[in-house]
Order: C-alpha cells, then sequence, then structure tokens
C-alpha cells in the first residue's frame, strides 16, 4: 500500500474548529455548478467514501495498465461476420486480441478521422474495414496506447506519441497529503450540508453515496472538498450578523485523455445537498493539457499550488474584501449609474443590480464590494450560462481592481 505523508493536520491559520452548523448568506457571492453536475451524473459504483478507498481503487487500474508507443500502420482489426458487434485490435507484441473500450474507439475514430458516432452504428466488419485503412493511411504514423488486463485485455486509451499522461492516483495522492482520508481526520473533508428551512450550514454530516464529493469513472477522476468546520468571517451582513465563508477546491483528471488536469479553489459560504456551492468569491483555476510535459508541470505547478491554498492563511482574501467594502466610488444616484454604465453595463442591468443591493442591503450600492454583490446576484438569476460568466467575470474583475 502507498504510503502518503499529510503535511496539513489542522487549519492553517489556528482557528478552532465549530461544534455546531452557523448561519449563512448564499444571497451575495456565485454560485457554481460544477460540482453538481458531477453529482447528478455519476452512478453509484463512480461514488467513493474515503480518498483511500479512491485511491486503492485507481492506483489498482494503474497497476494493471500499461502504456507503449507503436506504429498505427502495424495495429491490425479483427471482426467476424458471426457476431456483428464484437471488434478486437491485434496490437504489435502482444498475441491476444485487445478489445476497445467505448472511450478508446472513440479515440480511434478521432484518429483516422472517421465519425465515431457514425463508425458505431455499422456491423463491425464493416467498421472495422474503415479503421483498418484509416490507420493504415494515418500520416502521424506513431500513437500511443494504454492496455489494461483486468480478466480481459482492454485497450483504455489511445493518444499520439507525445501525450503527457498523468495518472489518477498520482493526484488522488497529492490530495491524500494535504486532506488524508477526505474525511474528518484533517481540515480538508467532504463538506456538510445547507439546511434551507435555517440558513444553515451543517459541517458534521454522515459520508454516504449520496453526500460523497469523491468520484472515479473509468476515464475519470473528480474531488470536491472543503474545511468547512472553520468558518471565517469577512465582515457583517446588514442585520449585524457576521458574513461567515470557508475554503474549498476541487480538482479533476483523466488518465485516458477524456480531460485535462486541473483544479479550482474559492471561498464559499455553503454546500446544498445536490452539491451546488453557494456564496463563492475569490475563485482560482488552472489546468494543464497532457502534453510532452505534463507530469513535470503537476509535480511543480498544480501539486504545489494545491498545498499553497492548503497551508495559506485566508488573510490576503479577507484584506481583499475589507478593501472592498472600505473603497465608497458612488455617493449619489447619478455617480452609481455613471460607474456601472462606465463599465459595459446596459441601462436595464444597471437598474437592476442598483435595485438588488437596495433592497437586499436596505440601502443603495456604495462600495465596490456592494456593486459587485449587485452584479453577482444578477448572474444568478440569468438562464444562460454565457450571460451568467459574462456577468460574474465583470464582477471578478472589478474585485481585483481593489488596491
Amino acid at each position: 500500500m502507498t504510503q502518503i505523508n499529510i503535511v496539513a493536520e489542522q487549519d492553517a491559520f489556528g482557528a478552532p474548529p465549530v461544534s455546531a452548523g452557523y448561519k449563512v448568506d448564499i444571497s451575495r457571492g456565485e454560485r457554481i455548478g460544477r460540482v453538481s453536475s458531477e453529482w447528478f451524473s455519476r452512478p453509484d459504483d463512480e461514488r467513493y467514501l474515503s480518498l483511500s478507498a479512491l485511491h486503492a481503487a485507481v492506483r489498482a487500474r494503474a497497476d494493471r495498465a500499461a502504456a507503449r508507443t507503436v506504429e498505427s500502420r502495424a495495429i491490425r482489426v479483427e471482426a467476424s461476420r458471426d457476431d456483428a458487434e464484437r471488434l478486437a485490435l491485434i496490437v504489435p507484441g502482444r498475441e491476444e486480441p485487445i478489445a476497445p473500450t467505448h472511450w478508446s474507439f472513440g479515440q480511434m475514430c478521432s484518429l483516422i478521422g472517421a465519425p465515431a458516432g457514425y463508425m458505431r452504428q455499422l456491423p463491425a466488419p464493416l467498421a472495422g474495414i474503415n479503421m483498418q485503412h484509416g490507420l493504415l493511411s494515418h500520416r502521424a504514423e506513431l500513437v500511443k496506447t494504454l492496455e489494461a488486463d483486468d480478466g480481459r485485455i482492454e485497450l483504455r486509451a489511445v493518444t499520439g506519441p507525445d501525450y503527457g499522461r498523468i495518472w489518477d492516483h498520482e493526484l488522488v495522492a497529492a490530495i491524500m497529503k494535504i486532506a488524508g482520508d477526505g474525511t474528518g481526520d484533517t481540515c480538508w473533508k467532504v463538506p456538510g450540508l445547507l439546511d434551507w428551512s435555517t440558513m444553515t450550514h451543517n459541517p458534521f454530516v454522515e459520508v454516504t453515496k449520496d453526500t460523497t464529493t469523491l468520484y472515479a469513472s473509468d476515464r475519470d477522476v473528480f474531488l470536491f472538498l472543503v474545511d468547512d468546520t472553520h468558518p471565517i468571517e469577512a465582515g457583517r451582513l446588514p442585520n449585524g450578523d457576521p458574513d461567515l465563508y470557508f475554503r474549498g477546491f476541487y480538482c479533476w483528471n483523466s488518465e485516458v485523455g477524456s480531460k485535462t488536469l486541473g483544479m479550482a479553489s474559492f471561498y464559499l459560504r455553503a454546500v446544498c445537498m445536490n452539491r451546488n456551492i453557494w456564496g463563492a468569491e475569490g475563485f482560482e483555476e488552472i489546468s494543464i493539457r497532457h502534453s510532452k510535459f505534463a507530469s513535470h508541470r503537476f509535480a511543480h505547478q498544480a501539486a504545489p499550488a494545491l498545498e499553497r491554498f492548503a497551508t495559506s492563511s485566508p488573510a490576503p482574501f479577507l484584506a481583499g474584501i475589507r478593501a472592498a467594502r472600505e473603497q465608497v466610488v458612488a455617493r449619489k444616484d447619478e455617480d452609481r449609474e455613471s460607474f456601472l454604465r462606465r463599465r459595459g453595463f446596459s441601462r436595464p442591468e444597471t437598474e437592476k443590480i442598483i435595485a438588488t443591493v437596495l433592497e437586499e442591503e436596505g440601502r443603495p450600492p456604495e462600495s465596490i464590494f456592494d456593486f459587485v454583490q449587485g452584479i453577482t446576484a444578477l448572474a444568478r438569476a440569468k438562464p444562460h450560462q454565457d450571460a451568467r460568466l459574462e456577468l460574474e467575470g465583470k464582477a471578478a474583475k472589478l474585485l481585483s481592481s481593489v488596491r
């Protein structure tokens, strides 16, 4: 079993953990639906209850796999008229036929310039003829295969020869160094739940198939963890209650080429049952394409960035929020309208932003922070993602402009 040293066993800035849920105001900040999309789409066999169980699963499949580079012209396609569904490949250096997975079949089709959807509808012999022709005329000459022996030999991936594979277990191991098992043995854990009836975020929720945010399929991993037992006060709400945040991040990877490796970090106010992130601020994201030097970038960029976020103080974030609250940019109605119009907001958008802040705060917007909250509230009401992301981008740009 792989030994993983944990480097962050307690809250980085020394705050004592809470012992119960706490009130939050999710009318502020952004709503992020990325984790919710994962939660909705994952069947039970792709949900894990701990990081150690997830790591064991993805490490075991990596141990059963072998990657090599072969000439595309030397790959032979086998198909039988007696079985119209079965198509297999004979790869140089291996005598037994290899069965492509749904994903690797699509990659093969992409490499030879054939539409995968159409090829899947053809009987195996006819699809095999087309694929063989494509492989013989493939201009790149070389391909990299990932083959796995799990009772039968499967072709998990077919990529270009310079594909820089980062194994899923490498990402999970990097996260375990800061999060342990992800179940509360460190400050980083599967998130709790928002109680809509009381608007209270409860960090202490059992990790089950329904609540987990640790996922892995045959083509990817996705993990979402938070430090919700150490809420951070960043100012006061209009009623005098503390405005509480906590830290969170999610990461993803595909060792078979279905997506990049990446991570996103942010501060948030709550997570609901269907794993929507509410009241997010300070969102930052990095991604790494699986190019030739991807493993080097993971070791020297992504993994250190994750560790820095996990162990850093929230002081810069709090200072930014405080400065945004203190930087007054408009005291009159005409100043408010001029401030927003100069930043590309239409007249209807300007009116809605001002009205939203007036309704939620009991006063019109004056500071940078007020305007940011109004813009993100307007963004949440947009039904189309492009419009929502455009507004959220303007809000983030405005907040980052605070000196």
